[in-house]
């Protein structure tokens, strides 16, 4: 055989070897997106603490860029993430930019993120329908603008919007009702 033949045949033997390695470790080769859902699983089997996503089978397809934070009430639940950092360990698969995995369910999430490297703890994303808003220090608006944010998961333990909680809240903190309208 030529030194060509045995230069192809050691690079099959390396992309099998590093297929066959990638496959034991759990490691998926495939790229993905920037601030995108590079691993989904949409499974809502098993006991949990917390709400599942209120919809499983989109879980992984909401926009990665959204709002951090505020609100003080959620009233659903649309998946739990865990952000990868390739600058902490995690698989570069969008080049050095982060990227995200995406779970139906809150223990799911946390045990992917306990064994991936570069991995942060899971996080909600959720889905307002109406909020508090806090523009300046003790000042509050009831906000009737849907919005789409990520909340750290013990924030909804309490946080379910239910018909009296902003009108309670305000009342409980002395906030004429300021409403933003849609």
């Amino acid at each position: 055989s030529s030194a060509r033949e045995k230069a192809a045949a050691m690079t099959a033997r390396t992309a099998v070897a590093i297929s066959s390695l990638a496959t034991l470790s759990g490691v998926a080769c495939k790229s993905a997106a920037p601030f995108s859902a590079a691993h989904v699983d949409r499974s809502i089997r098993g006991s949990t603490g917390y709400p599942v996503a209120v919809d499983p089978a989109r879980v992984g397809t909401y926009a990665g860029a959204v709002k951090s934070g505020a609100g003080y009430f959620y009233d659903e639940v649309l998946e739990y993430r865990v952000w990868m950092h390739p600058e902490h360990g995690a698989p570069p698969l969008a080049g050095d930019a982060d990227y995200f995995a995406a779970f139906a369910r809150y223990e799911t999430a946390a045990k992917y993120s306990s064994n991936a490297s570069g991995a942060e703890d899971p996080i909600a994303l959720i889905r307002q329908r109406e909020s508090v808003n806090e523009p300046t220090p003790g000042h509050f608006e009831w906000d009737k603008k849907e919005r789409v944010t990520e909340w750290q998961v013990d924030w909804l333990k309490g946080a379910h919007r239910e018909p009296r909680s902003i009108p309670d809240f305000l009342a409980a903190h002395d906030a004429a009702p300021d409403i933003v309208p849609r």
